[in-house]
């Protein structure tokens, strides 16, 4: 699909976490940010402003079926998602939504549902995978250099207990849930490296050892890991913990293949290693990440553009963009598509049956026999 004007952008949330896309969108010669709405009716004029919109909404609806707007970005509490997906594949308008893809296993059938029936474009905007040292990971695992990935782990520690009183819904969808409520980040870039699908999980808890200001224990347990077998075979380990008392460490990975292996920093004290039988020198010694982004990190964070430099979590908001606008100018295939956003999502909900069954290992649902 060419189109000779400008894809008309419509931002959801656009007083909160929408605005972080202005960035890019007004960046792109193929999208202008058209229409922007939010219940905070006395910050939207603002947004409306700053982003360049010549419509602002207070109801989403109104929106989608009042402005001409031929995408949305759906940057609402996670609750929405699903609900806010469903209404625009209805009316065949493109959709760029924040993770997690829905909360509930019904929500996720509804949103598969609908974009099955729609003509337009779906992507999840899982960020995590567009981040510079995840990129070029997956460019090493595509020439081979890893071998044959058989295990992976994800962690994202993110202390966030005072937020969830200045974001009441983080409360009740984050951490008012037990198990792993917040899988994509760090499922993510594993699956995207391991091109598999996790089709059975088990989850535990450490327990619950914080309160909240009303002195409530949170229902969520304070670390919660998750194992994963893959389609492939392989092992996956998924750790999220947004109530311990730690600095934050979001982005901690590792990756094991028969002829490599890497392990990612935990903090602004380590750098991200790695060892390559084929690179290495030494068979026993790690060596930085970054020496080999000379020979091997792929173009588009070679010489990013200052939008991309200024985008939110590590460029990913920029770069997720390019890719949901390719797919509806172009029509490339969206590497995030609603079945991969479903694989990314799936195995959390699924969690939260397991730990609540003491453990037991579950199926996970593959979307694409839905």
């Amino acid at each position: 699909m060419d189109t000779p004007n400008p894809l008309k952008i419509g931002i959801v949330g656009a007083v909160g976490r929408g605005a972080s896309f202005r960035a890019a969108f007004s960046a792109h010669p193929a999208t202008q940010i058209h229409a922007v709405c939010d219940i905070q009716e006395a910050r939207l004029n603002e947004a409306a402003q700053q982003m360049g919109a010549e419509e602002a909404y207070i109801n989403y609806e109104e929106m989608l079926d009042r402005s001409d707007v031929d995408a949305v970005v759906i940057g609402t509490p996670m609750q929405f998602h699903a609900q806010q997906t469903v209404m625009a594949l209805e009316r065949d308008i493109h959709v760029l939504c924040e993770v997690t893809a829905g909360v509930s296993l019904e929500e996720c059938q509804a949103v598969v549902a609908a974009a099955n029936r729609s003509h337009a474009v779906y992507m999840m905007a899982e960020n995590y995978a567009y981040i510079k040292s995840n990129i070029l990971v997956r460019e090493l695992v595509q020439q081979g250099l890893f071998g044959e990935l058989y295990y992976a782990e994800g962690e994202y520690l993110h202390e966030l207990k005072a937020l969830n009183e200045a974001t009441p819904w983080r409360r009740r969808w984050q951490t008012g849930i037990d198990g792993i409520t917040y899988p994509t980040h760090s499922l993510g870039p594993v699956l995207q490296w391991m091109e598999d699908r996790v089709v059975r999980i088990a989850c535990e808890g450490s327990g619950h050892h914080y309160r909240d200001p009303r002195g409530n224990l949170y229902e969520n347990q304070d670390s919660v890991v998750m194992l994963g077998k893959t389609a492939k075979d392989g092992l996956v380990k998924i750790r999220v913990d947004m109530l311990s008392n730690r600095p934050h460490a979001m982005t901690n990975y590792q990756l094991q293949g028969t002829h490599g292996c890497y392990e990612s920093a935990r903090s602004d004290l380590e750098a991200n290693k790695i060892w390559l039988d084929a690179v290495c020198p030494d068979p026993h010694t790690w060596i930085s990440l970054e020496e080999l982004e000379a020979d091997y990190l792929p173009e588009m964070w070679r010489n990013p553009p200052e939008a991309a430099r200024k985008a939110g979590h590590g460029g990913g908001d920029y770069f997720e963009v390019l890719d949901f606008i390719k797919s509806i100018v172009h029509g490339t295939p969206c590497p995030i598509g609603v079945h991969e956003a479903m694989d990314m999502t799936l195995p959390g909900l699924i969690s939260e049956a397991s730990i609540s069954n003491n453990g037991a290992w579950l199926d996970v649902p593959d979307s694409r026999l839905w």
